[in-house]
């Protein structure tokens, strides 16, 4: 732990600040309980603040050329790479995902400034041919202006990158609520932004509470909203938000599907691999295993074998590969998907609890269960915790029908080695992506991630220049000759 714990500011236009209120709050480590750092709570007057800078700011910032532009992310992303290591250890200790996890965070974050500085210099318009000979038409990009950024708490830097990078490369302002659990890693990242020499006002951290994100989200000056979270935050904030332009990356409860021709022992490794990092508290984790009932008992037994691999300790260890969950609200909904397993006759193979004698009661132990209903909650909802659940299916349909049968649609995985199977899943599974014979847990920063539109996933892309798309405005220009 840090000696004394670190006594962190908000950051608002270009400087941190106590701010204008009198409360302070602590942020807790949720592997051992001890205080990580404290930090005041942000009032209106502190958004108003942040949202006049953020204005006069973003309007110099839009007419500066977009290659002085990139090169402010390509120095952002230097300045984050020296203070990879001090940013992955704070991460740790207010998150709790293992040491290595934290430091893979980073070197992607500095990666996305990085990419999207390419992405911004290539973001071009199109010319377009008019049925009047003397018109010439040409459409271009343009910032949106000032947006509210609402960022969840199990990836607290690369999620504000996520949007941070493809924002200010194409010349928008951000106001940023982290959230209050998390929110020491992204206002400690501000010294690289102002280190590589961001312009006053152009990106603010406000880590407030619920009702200080309705008041981001609310707020006449704030011009768009993006938001990475859960799907019932998610529709509340659009509730809020109206009108205004937003960029929505919500709940998954990914399926992956595992058919009768697949290689078991990849399909196992895939679906173990994407239950534990971040202690399953990722978006696109494996949440539902759907296994073709002819292989059923090979997938079981490999899953066994692969979980006993996976070590729960301390995040810091070197060795460990499974730390605490975040938050007491996780995990209380572990205990609650585990109680309802029970009740409706699933069989858990593997864990199934929390590991007493740990320093907080956040440990949860990977766990494998079999015989999962399809009403369960288990299969119904985003579990968010370290779990392999295994659904049983009798053929083909059977198994898709499985899959297509939830609210949600973000990401899923299909095993197969039929190219016919794997082109009908990429078709007919309703997600916004697919991946054949790989973990639903995979991403790349440069693919567009997103829900299927029919789903409650939200909307918009985030990864690669789909994002700058989403953070633009397509103007159209229109020439008489």
């Amino acid at each position: 732990m840090p000696t004394p714990p670190l006594y962190q500011q908000l950051f608002i236009n270009g400087g941190f600040t106590d701010g204008a209120g009198s409360d302070s709050y602590e942020v807790l480590s949720p592997a051992t309980g001890e205080m990580v750092g404290t930090l005041p709570r942000p009032v209106q007057a502190d958004l108003d603040a942040a949202v006049t800078a953020a204005h006069a700011a973003q309007r110099e910032w839009a007419r500066t050329n977009v290659w002085e532009r990139a090169e402010m992310c390509r120095r952002i992303a230097d300045e984050i790479d020296k203070r990879r290591h001090e940013l992955a250890r704070l991460q740790t200790l207010e998150q709790g995902k293992p040491l290595a996890e934290s430091v893979a965070d980073i070197t992607e974050t500095a990666e996305l400034f990085r990419l999207h500085a390419e992405d911004a210099v290539r973001l071009n318009g199109e010319t377009l041919l008019s049925r009047d000979n003397s018109k010439r038409m040409f459409t271009f990009h343009r910032p949106v202006g000032t947006w509210g950024i609402i960022t969840p708490w199990n990836f607290p830097l690369l999620m504000f990158s996520e949007f941070a990078a493809p924002g200010l490369a194409t010349g928008n302002a951000l106001i940023v609520k982290p959230p209050q659990n998390t929110p020491l890693t992204v206002l400690k990242a501000m010294e690289a932004l102002a280190a590589a020499g961001l312009p006053d006002g152009l990106v603010s951290i406000l880590p407030g509470d619920g009702a200080f994100g309705d008041a981001l989200v609310r707020n006449p000056g704030i011009h768009a909203i993006g938001f990475i979270g859960s799907s019932a935050t998610g529709a509340k904030i659009q509730s809020a938000a109206g009108l205004k332009r937003s960029l929505m990356e919500c709940s998954g409860n990914g399926p992956l599907v595992v058919l009768a021709d697949a290689d078991i022992d990849a399909a196992a490794k895939a679906a173990v691999d994407g239950a534990y990092p971040c202690a399953g508290q990722v978006c696109c984790a494996t949440e539902r295993v759907v296994v073709h009932q002819d292989v059923h008992d090979a997938f079981v037994e490999a899953v066994l074998r692969e979980s006993q691999r996976i070590t729960l300790g301390d995040p810091l260890d070197a060795k460990t590969m499974l730390g605490p969950l975040n938050n007491e609200g996780v995990a209380a909904k572990m205990d609650r998907h585990m109680a309802d397993a029970r009740e409706r006759g699933a069989r858990i193979l593997v864990g199934g609890r929390r590991r007493d004698g740990m320093p907080t009661d956040l440990y949860y132990e990977f766990t494998v269960v079999d015989g999962v209903p399809e009403d369960s909650l288990l299969s119904k909802e985003e579990s968010f915790g370290p779990v392999v659940p295994i659904i049983t299916g009798r053929d083909e349909d059977d198994l898709l029908r499985i899959a297509n049968d939830d609210a949600l649609g973000l990401q899923g995985a299909v095993f197969t080695r039929s190219m016919a199977s794997a082109f009908r899943f990429l078709e007919e599974m309703e997600v916004g992506q697919v991946l054949v014979n790989e973990s639903n847990n995979w991403w790349d920063i440069n693919m567009p991630f997103g829900g299927a539109g029919a789903r409650s996933t939200g909307w918009g892309r985030i990864g690669g220049k789909w994002t700058l798309m989403d953070m633009t405005d397509t103007r159209t220009g229109v020439i008489s000759l």
